[in-house]
């Protein structure tokens, strides 16, 4: 029987707080997203490694905040200057963009909307050639997230297979755990060649297709 030829299509990931996986290792970022309220501190920082739930959480904060989530990347003079002033902001990756807008930045600080910085580092190492932005960034109230452990790689794998909405007993997930990389990046990768597997072979996700998968 000839292999079904999997669709490209990416399942949407599901980022409402709700959706968003509580373990220690992100308690204290989560906290700060559920007991946020508009008040005198404008501005807030998210760091943790690759993985680590910084998007999920920001996309969160926006829906509590009523803003919307952007690249630090992407935030120039001119868009930061045309945001309608109701609009607050989760700026993601501000230590790893490649090229940055210094000046539109900075004017977010200046301007009276609330803004969420996201960054692999805690902001007190992130630098500016501007000093005064340096010294925003160090005094942002930070929230860490670390490298995910066992329980939360397992819960991240039944939670991307339930994106999908596929049902994988615990057993193969445990494999899965066992043979792969042990970050959430690599999870997700294996969760997503996994299904266009399944979806390909018509067949439904199991221990024998994960070891498929792995070779063994």
């Amino acid at each position: 029987m000839a292999s079904q030829l999997p669709l490209p299509f990416e399942p949407k990931p599901a980022l409402r707080r709700e959706d968003f996986i509580v373990a220690p290792s992100n308690a204290a970022a989560v906290a700060f997203v559920d007991s946020f309220r508009p008040g005198p501190v404008q501005a807030a920082a998210l760091y943790g490694p690759a993985g680590s739930g910084k998007t999920h959480l920001a996309h969160a904060w926006a829906d509590v905040a009523g803003g919307r989530v952007i690249e630090a990347a992407a935030l120039t003079r001119e868009l930061a200057a045309d945001l309608d002033p109701a609009i607050n902001l989760a700026v993601e990756n501000v230590d790893t963009a490649a090229a940055l807008d210094e000046v539109a930045l900075f004017a977010l600080f200046q301007q009276h909307r609330l803004v969420l910085f996201t960054g692999t580092a805690h902001p007190l190492t992130w630098n500016a050639s501007a000093p005064d932005l340096t010294s925003r960034y160090r005094a942002l109230p930070a929230y860490g997230l670390e490298a995910a452990d066992d329980a939360l790689l397992a819960a991240l794998a039944r939670k991307l297979f339930a994106d999908r909405q596929l049902a994988v007993p615990d057993p193969v997930i445990a494999r899965i755990l066992r043979s792969v990389e042990r970050s959430p990046a690599a999870v997700r990768d294996f969760v997503a060649r996994a299904d266009a597997h399944a979806l390909a072979q018509k067949r439904p996700i199991t221990a024998q297709l994960v070891g498929d998968l792995l070779g063994g």
